[in-house]
């Protein structure tokens, strides 16, 4: 399944910063974002717009495919408090094949801009990502897409089956000889 994300470049009041990048939505892309798209459904940028707190920016070109194996991160996910897709993204100076042409200028007026990578809904590939150092962002999982998780987890989820530990006083002393 084919989806999009929504990077907006929110602005902060700081002394430091002046403004940060976050995901704020991942959408399905069922075709309708195809003039945003480059050549070999690579991933590509375009600007959406802006406003006073910042600007949005939409990436199409991401891949979401589910492994039996991730199961178990899948229903982490969805056991949590707030489902959530995770968007690994990397702050980046070449942005040439990463931005349609029609918006390439606008990007260009800052020396790195925020591109995703990466989308998923395991918990556990986020943590993976996070111990090798990205930049990993979570975004609500809406009710449809965590309804679709469930029963993809309801399929493929068997957890392990708990094993009984016997504590060390119960397994008995090593006793030499008795006098």
């Amino acid at each position: 399944m084919r989806f999009a994300v929504v990077m907006r470049k929110q602005n902060i009041d700081n002394p430091w910063i002046s403004f940060r990048w976050a995901p704020c939505e991942v959408l399905p892309d069922f075709g309708q974002f195809a003039s945003s798209r480059n050549e070999g459904d690579q991933i590509s940028g375009q600007f959406l717009g802006r406003d006073d707190d910042g600007e949005s920016w939409l990436f199409t070109g991401f891949e979401l495919n589910l492994f039996p194996d991730e199961a178990e991160g899948y229903y982490l996910n969805l056991s949590s408090a707030k489902p959530c897709w995770f968007v690994m993204w990397r702050l980046e100076e070449d942005i040439g094949s990463y931005i349609n042409s029609s918006s390439i200028d606008l990007a260009r007026v800052e020396p790195q801009f925020a591109v995703p990578h990466r989308i998923c809904v395991s918990y556990n590939e986020a943590a993976r990502l996070l111990d090798g150092g990205e930049s990993v962002d979570s975004v609500l999982l809406s009710d449809e897409h965590a309804a679709w998780l469930q029963e993809y987890v309801n399929e493929h989820y068997r957890p392990e089956p708990k094993k009984r530990h016997r504590p060390a006083s119960f397994k008995g002393a090593e006793r030499s000889g008795e006098d």
